[in-house]
């Protein structure tokens, strides 16, 4: 997927004759020192395979073989004792980092909108001893407050340290901590405080005001809320009864002798740490049980695919710790005595939307070495740059193309270009701080063009990843010097996967060339299934003849021959349209997001209400929010005016954005009938506020689809 390289044939070749004598002259050098043959060998190789020699599976880990693995470290079995651990082989290291607010403002944009604007100093930080005594004064103050072991405790906070001490407090104490997305709407977070019968709930300042106010007098067994802010401030809108503390506050009463007095009663591996409540995006969220047990052996997996982690590395938080990725990704690195600096989507790079300009962002001060992200977020940074190369000189362009298409051949190879890295991507590369050594991806599948873009720009590893909040987050992550696209790598070391037959799918383990069908995942990983849901634990999980939990992801895949997964369909995406034709909708999005035009995109096919994935309609249709930037080109040269909404509204618009879509799709070598027939223009992007994607930008079909219904009626023929 090399970018087109608009340069005089002549001078292509100069280019080409003075890159290969450079190669020559440096080769043997470099080869030798950099150890890139081994980075090569090491891609190549068989990475797991099928323990029964049957296509379908089970299939592990070359290095797992024999045992899966459940635990890091040899008696540390419980998340209390992994941070125990952490702060006896660290005490004085970093552990969690906050960036000082300097100032804030409103500024006021061209539209007429205000955005707050903030200044931001440097990080001050808690180390490992520190934020353990916290952690436990905390907990000795919430028991102090009435709080019982084996009795639920929820948190409804933005990711910020304060989250990581209240969780560490919950381990210890053995309180189940109940996590909920701040983003989900009054009905869900009533529904989930309700249903685990929550008596105390930690949460800040600006939620409570912002989402608990309104549903706290639905919230009947709710007696007190513990604010994570320092200051403390008047609460009028709290109904009579519910006690209101700060978390120092609380801390203050923890620290008593007295209190400090009452044994803790220490959980035990199987005993439930987290009931997680998932991001809603199929209706209701449903809380999944994680047991102590199953958090670990799923971030003994992940750390082992993440080379030479130590205590040196600095890992940056911001996507939601109610999300299973995030809070595994800072419990790996919390085990091996990282440091864990506080970020947020908006105050990320220098560029974010709350960063005031001329100043930095959190990834230029605090220039992280690791970092999870969900493909959202790299695909807005793979916009972004990808166009400012466009409106580059034409001379800066063609140097940006050249080293970029031969750094995309040379790693192919397994070498690496420090000459390119230095003088070309140097730039790029400090937008995630100039340091980053290995990117995390999971939540979604992850474009090849994306990926081929962080692995080159960026310069460094892509470890794609897939995994479930069912099975806290592990499954599979590839290989770091792996740089095949489209894959999400071998099983890790803490489970197996099988292939399970899917008849109306049409995908089966005896396919050739590979084996396909609905991925199973098993291992000390998988949780305790549902919270309440007894019916849905029988449909989705089950226990085989030795003892091991399975889940059953509904997701489609296919093994390759070197043990390495694909993600190639979803049940619930897959759509039979009238004439026959099965469409992938997923996979419809994840082509079509490539289009430099599209920022976000829902493709839809009205389902029969009788059927799970029949239509009644011979065509699909899509919902698509435009990049605004490309959007307003477009209609520069179009000759047409009108704000951004007017634009969007434009009939020619909808009808030459179609086209522009179609001749993608068709690049793309999608099918007749996969590519959309009708579109709808967004002008307002999607966004967790929203409520039409989640807090890891998954699409919610069902609130799209209701959004939407009035152009769906029409695109369909309805109106």
């Amino acid at each position: 997927m090399k970018l087109k390289e608009d340069v005089n044939p002549v001078l292509l070749q100069v280019f080409r004759s003075v890159v290969w004598v450079y190669s020559v002259i440096t080769f043997i050098p470099w080869y030798f020192f950099s150890g890139a043959g081994g980075n090569l060998e090491r891609a190549r190789r068989i990475k797991a395979s099928s323990i029964s020699g049957h296509p379908a599976g089970p299939y592990r880990a070359v290095n797992s073989q024999e045992k899966l693995s459940a635990w890091l470290h040899p008696s540390v079995d419980s998340l209390d004792k992994i941070f125990e651990y952490a702060a006896s082989r660290f005490p004085k290291r970093d552990c969690l980092g906050t960036r000082e607010v300097l100032s804030e403002e409103d500024e006021l944009q061209p539209n007429g909108k205000v955005f707050k604007k903030v200044i931001l100093g440097n990080y001050n930080w808690l180390s490992y001893e520190e934020t353990y005594e916290a952690s436990k004064s905390f907990g000795s103050g919430l028991a102090a407050l009435g709080q019982r072991p084996k009795c639920n405790i929820a948190i409804f906070c933005e990711t910020r340290a304060e989250w990581v001490v209240a969780a560490q407090a919950c381990f210890m104490y053995n309180f189940p901590l109940v996590t909920l997305y701040s983003t989900l709407g009054p009905t869900a977070i009533a529904h989930g405080l309700n249903e685990t019968e929550i008596t105390h709930i930690i949460t800040s300042k600006d939620l409570l005001q912002s989402r608990l106010k309104a549903i706290v007098c639905d919230v009947p067994r709710l007696q007190y809320i513990i604010l994570v802010d320092s200051k403390l401030t008047s609460c009028p809108s709290v109904p009579r009864g519910i006690m209101v503390y700060n978390m120092d506050a609380v801390k203050a009463m923890g620290s008593r002798p007295d209190s400090m007095a009452v044994d803790r009663r220490k959980p035990e591996s199987s005993d439930i740490a987290v009931i997680m409540y998932t991001s809603g995006s199929t209706g209701i969220p449903k809380g999944v049980m994680i047991s102590h047990g199953n958090i670990i052996a799923g971030i003994t997996g992940m750390a082992e695919r993440l080379p030479n982690l130590n205590e040196t590395d600095t890992y940056i938080g911001y996507l939601p710790l109610a999300h299973v990725l995030e809070l595994s990704a800072e419990l790996v690195c919390i085990s091996h005595g990282c440091r864990i600096g506080y970020s947020s989507p908006q105050t990320l790079a220098d560029q974010s939307t709350k960063i005031k300009k001329g100043s930095k962002g959190d990834t230029s001060v605090l220039k992280p070495t690791l970092m999870a992200a969900v493909p959202e977020i790299m695909d807005r940074i793979y916009k972004n740059v990808m166009t400012k190369v466009e409106e580059m000189s034409k001379l800066q362009k063609t140097l940006f193309v050249l080293a970029y298409n031969y750094k995309m051949e040379q790693i192919s190879k397994g070498y690496s270009t420090p000459l390119c890295d230095s003088l070309v991507f140097k730039r790029v590369r400090a937008l995630l701080g100039g340091n980053m050594r290995v990117l995390l991806s999971g939540g979604a599948p992850l474009s090849a063009a994306t990926q081929h873009f962080m692995n080159i720009c960026l310069c460094c590893p892509v470890g794609q990843g897939y995994g479930l909040t069912e099975t806290c987050g592990a499954g599979t992550i590839s290989e770091i010097w792996d740089y095949s696209t489209g894959r999400v790598g071998a099983p890790l070391i803490c489970s197996e996967i099988t292939l399970k037959d899917w008849e109306e799918g049409g995908y089966y383990s005896t396919d050739k060339p590979n084996p396909r069908g609905e991925i199973v995942i098993g291992g000390p990983n998988v949780t305790m299934g549902y919270y309440k849901k007894e019916s849905r634990n029988r449909e989705d999980f089950y226990v085989d003849e030795h003892g091991q939990r399975w889940f059953c992801t509904g997701d489609i895949g296919e093994i390759h021959s070197d043990g390495c997964l694909k993600i190639i369909d979803r049940k619930k995406d897959l759509v039979k349209l009238q004439a026959g034709e099965y469409v992938s909708l997923g996979k419809v999005e994840a082509v079509l997001k490539n289009c430099s035009l599209i920022d976000n995109i829902c493709a839809y096919a009205n389902r029969l209400l009788c059927a799970l994935f029949f239509s009644d309609q011979s065509y699909v249709i899509s919902f698509v929010v435009p990049n605004h930037k490309q959007l307003m080109v477009l209609a520069e040269q179009m000759q047409l005016k009108g704000t951004r909404e007017e634009i969007c509204n434009n009939a020619q618009m909808e009808k030459e954005v179609l086209r522009i879509i179609t001749e993608a799709a068709v690049s793309a070598k999608m099918e007749r009938f996969e590519i959309p027939k009708k579109i709808r223009l967004s002008a307002e992007p999607w966004t967790p506020e929203t409520g039409l994607v989640t807090d890891a930008f998954k699409l919610k079909r069902k609130e799209l689809k209701s959004h939407y219904q009035d152009d769906i009626e029409r695109m369909y023929g309805g109106k």
